[in-house]
C-alpha cells in the first residue's frame, strides 16, 4: 500500500533516480515510502499509498526534492500536458481521494469522497471486516483543476469501508454535490459502471502530492495477494504509472471519458512473494506471479450497484457484489 513516510522521502531524494518507491497504492505498507506505521494495528504499518505525516508538515524543501526524485521512477506529467486535471481530486492527511458519484446520483444527494480502505482514520480493516455508516468528521482538502486547495470539505460519515476483495472507502459528506458545484465551480467525477479494457490509457491523479501518473492497463490479476489480504480481478497498469506513497486512493480515470475506472493501491517493491507491499497475482489455478516494480489499483465498475436513491449504501440491492459485513 501507499502510505509514504517523511524519513522515505530524504531517503528516495538522496538515493537519487535510482531509488524505487517505499509503498505500495493501497496495500498494506511497509516501505518507508508508502506505508504509515500503525502500531494499534495487527498488520504492517505500510499497507497502501498512504502518506504518514499531515503535508503542512511536510518541509517544502522536501517537496522540492520529492519533486526531482520522483521524475525518475515514473512517467510523471503536470495537468497542462493531460486532459485529466485535478478538479474533484482531494487530499487527506496521509492519502488522496476523489469526490465521486453514481452515474444515477442526483445534483442534491448528499457527495461522495472515495479513497481506499487502508486509509481510513481507525487503520486497516482486517481481513474479512467491512465497516458500514460509521460516523466520522473526517476532513478533505478540495482541489481545483491546477491543483490548488479550494476548500475543506467535511464527512458526515464513513458509508463504506473495507479491504476485502477490493480496497476502498467511501465517506458521505456534509456538502451535495450542486453546493459543492456552486460554491466552487467543481464537478464531482462519476464512477464508470462497466468493466475497464486492457490497453485503456489511463491517468492516476494524486491529490496528496498533486502528481498526474499516465501509463496503460496492462491487464487484470484473478487474485492480488498481500500480506492477510486478497483482492479480486484487480488493475495492473504498465510499467510507466510507478507510483510513490501518498498515492493510495487516487481515481484512475480513463483518459478518453474522464470517468473513473478503479482505484489506486498497492505495488511490489521489493520483489518477495505475497508480502507486505509486496503483492503477487495468483492465477485461477493457484499459480502465482510476481512482477517487481508493477503497481495495481482496484476496480470501481462494482460500486454504484450497491448505492441507491439518495446515493444511500444499500448492500441487499439487486447486482450489488461488494462484500457485506
Amino acid at each position: 500500500m501507499r502510505k509514504p513516510l517523511v524519513a522515505a522521502v530524504f531517503a528516495l531524494a538522496l538515493a537519487g533516480a535510482g531509488a524505487a518507491p517505499a509503498v505500495a497504492a493501497g496495500a498494506p505498507a511497509a516501505d518507508p515510502a508508502d506505508r504509515a506505521t500503525r502500531p494499534a494495528q495487527a498488520a504492517p504499518a505500510s499497507v497502501g499509498k498512504v502518506a504518514v505525516a499531515d503535508k503542512d508538515t511536510i518541509t517544502s524543501t522536501v517537496n522540492d526534492l520529492v519533486t526531482s526524485a520522483t521524475a525518475t521512477v515514473g512517467r510523471i506529467t503536470q495537468p497542462s500536458a493531460q486532459a485529466v486535471n485535478f478538479a474533484g481530486t482531494v487530499s487527506l492527511s496521509n492519502c488522496s481521494g476523489s469526490v465521486v458519484r453514481m452515474p444515477a446520483s442526483a445534483d442534491n444527494d448528499p457527495a461522495l469522497v472515495m479513497t481506499n480502505g487502508h486509509c481510513l482514520e481507525s487503520g486497516f480493516p482486517a481481513a474479512g471486516q467491512v465497516i458500514v455508516d460509521q460516523a466520522s468528521s473526517r476532513t478533505f482538502g478540495l482541489l481545483n483543476s491546477a491543483g490548488t486547495r479550494v476548500a475543506t470539505l467535511r464527512a458526515s460519515k464513513l458509508s463504506y469501508g473495507t479491504m476485502t476483495d477490493t480496497d476502498v472507502a467511501l465517506y458521505q459528506l456534509t456538502s451535495t454535490y450542486a453546493q459543492i458545484k456552486s460554491s466552487y465551480g467543481i464537478d464531482a467525477l462519476t464512477l464508470n459502471d462497466t468493466h475497464p479494457t486492457a490497453g485503456t490509457a489511463i491517468s492516476v491523479v494524486s491529490g496528496y502530492w498533486k502528481r498526474i501518473y499516465s501509463c496503460n492497463v496492462d491487464g487484470f490479476a484473478y487474485r492480488l495477494k498481500e500480506g492477510d489480504w486478497t483482492w479480486k480481478d484487480s488493475v495492473r497498469y504498465t510499467s510507466a504509472c510507478n507510483t510513490i506513497g501518498g498515492t493510495s486512493g487516487s481515481p484512475v480515470v480513463d483518459d478518453a471519458t474522464g470517468k473513473v475506472v478503479a482505484v489506486n493501491n498497492t505495488g511490489n517493491e521489493d520483489g518477495e512473494r505475497c508480502t507486505v507491499n509486496n503483492p503477487c497475482e495468483v492465477d485461477a489455478s493457484g499459480n502465482v506471479t510476481v512482477r517487481q516494480g508493477i503497481n495495481y489499483a482496484q476496480e470501481t465498475y462494482q460500486i454504484p450497484a450497491c448505492f441507491g436513491v439518495g446515493n444511500k449504501l444499500d448492500l441487499s440491492r439487486s447486482g450489488c457484489v461488494l462484500p457485506k459485513p
